[in-house]
């Protein structure tokens, strides 16, 4: 018979428990063991250019069709909406204009109120403001990190009159038209709970996907789950074209609508210049579609590296105490455009030196965004309890993501 251990084994220690040095090295060290050591700083997301976007730019050039006519245009657009299995995308300069339009083909007017999660990239809100109308800032779950629809549902239960089929803030007066999740850092949020709510209450749903291509729900991509979603093509999304977005959509009036608009309205004539109404000239460059559509080409290449990156991250900070990463919703498939990882409440007060830690080391990571009232141009902004998103803004750091980190 063996005999009993005269002690208690300790428990394992945690953030808390160690020293403030040692809980620092100890995530820049997981870091460290995905990435490895670098000569120069290894920035948050940087573009990949390993297809055929000389040899794309290059014809533009050689062709002089460069602006908003040629034939990458309409290639890049018919790309989209087959990677978003969706009938058709408009092409527009960016992920904020795409938001713009959206937003006002979905009947945005001037002093409506639009929910959006006040964890997101301050163009969510801004498109808003564009059409006049106000964001009203809702909260978000910690674990997918997108609207929580629970919360969101006893919130607009305890706001909201319904007057001629409309929802009205009763503690505005402002009819709440419209809502927008957004799929953060890549994960997507419950859109079909999110959807299910805003019928309730005959809110207009507009799928910001602009960090998602990519990324799937239940089997259905990112971008083809509300009448109106919206993409990102930046510089620092998972495609590029420098800049860019579309607009995505199975109503194939919607997006003629939405074409002609952000090509300031103009009717078609062999040479007059003819507008029927106020549009604007959002429509996207020949030059940067050709771009997009070499990017498109190599998108499943792009998710495969960022998932196996996403995987050593995961794998390395498994043995972290105190932080968690951030893994993708269960029935869902993320492209992990940016990996995160979330610190502990009692632990929130290392973000920053774990920031620190992590440049010096080479390391470009960040911060979540400032939550979006806390900035002072929507401080006075209508808004639901918002203890969930505050609490992950002060404790999330989005670590290195580029493709490049998982090809090798």
């Amino acid at each position: 018979m063996s005999r009993m251990r005269s002690r208690v084994e300790p428990a394992p220690r945690t953030l808390r428990d160690r020293s403030h040095k040692a809980d620092v090295a100890a995530i820049v060290d997981a870091i460290a063991k995905v990435i490895g050591t670098c000569r120069r700083p290894v920035s948050l997301h940087e573009p990949n250019f390993s297809g055929r976007e000389w040899e794309y730019v290059k014809e533009c050039l050689d062709t002089g069709w460069v602006s908003a006519a040629g034939r990458f245009v309409e290639r890049f657009e018919q790309k989209i909406a087959l990677t978003c299995q969706s009938k058709a995308a408009v092409a527009v300069v960016n992920g904020t204009a795409a938001l713009h339009v959206a937003l006002r083909l979905n009947g945005v007017e001037p002093d409506d109120e639009v929910l959006v999660p006040a964890l997101t990239f301050v163009a969510t809100a801004n498109a808003v403001t564009y059409c006049d109308a106000l964001p009203h800032f809702v909260d978000s779950e910690p674990d997918g990190l997108g609207i929580d629809a629970g919360a969101l549902e006893r919130h607009l239960r305890s706001v909201a009159d319904t007057r001629n089929g409309v929802p009205v803030n009763r503690q505005t007066g402002r009819p709440i038209r419209a809502c927008i999740p957004v799929h953060v850092f890549g994960h997507p949020a419950d859109m079909n709970a999110i959807n299910r709510v805003c019928g309730l209450f005959n809110i207009a749903v507009v799928e910001d996907a602009t960090e998602s291509l990519g990324s799937l729900y239940r089997g259905r991509p990112c971008g083809a789950l509300s009448r109106a979603s919206v993409l990102s093509f930046n510089g620092n999304k998972i495609v590029t074209t420098g800049g860019g977005g579309a607009i995505v959509t199975d109503d194939t009036d919607l997006a003629a609508r939405a074409k002609h608009l952000t090509t300031t309205a103009k009717l078609p004539h062999r040479w007059a210049f003819l507008h029927d109404e106020v549009g604007w000239n959002y429509r996207l460059p020949n030059i940067n579609a050709a771009l997009g559509v070499a990017q498109l080409e190599q998108l499943e290449t792009f998710v495969s590296a960022k998932r196996r990156l996403a995987a050593r991250y995961a794998g390395a900070f498994a043995a972290v105490p105190g932080v968690r990463f951030i893994q993708e919703p269960a029935g869902t498939s993320s492209n992990y455009w940016l990996n995160g990882i979330l610190l502990d409440e009692d632990s929130e007060s290392l973000r920053d030196a774990v920031l620190d830690a992590a440049h010096a080391a080479g390391f470009l990571a960040r911060p979540a965004w400032t939550p979006m009232h806390r900035l002072p141009m929507f401080a006075a902004a209508p808004r639901g309890d918002l203890s969930a998103a505050e609490s992950i803004s002060r404790r999330l750091i989005n670590l290195p993501s580029s493709a490049v980190l998982g090809m090798g």
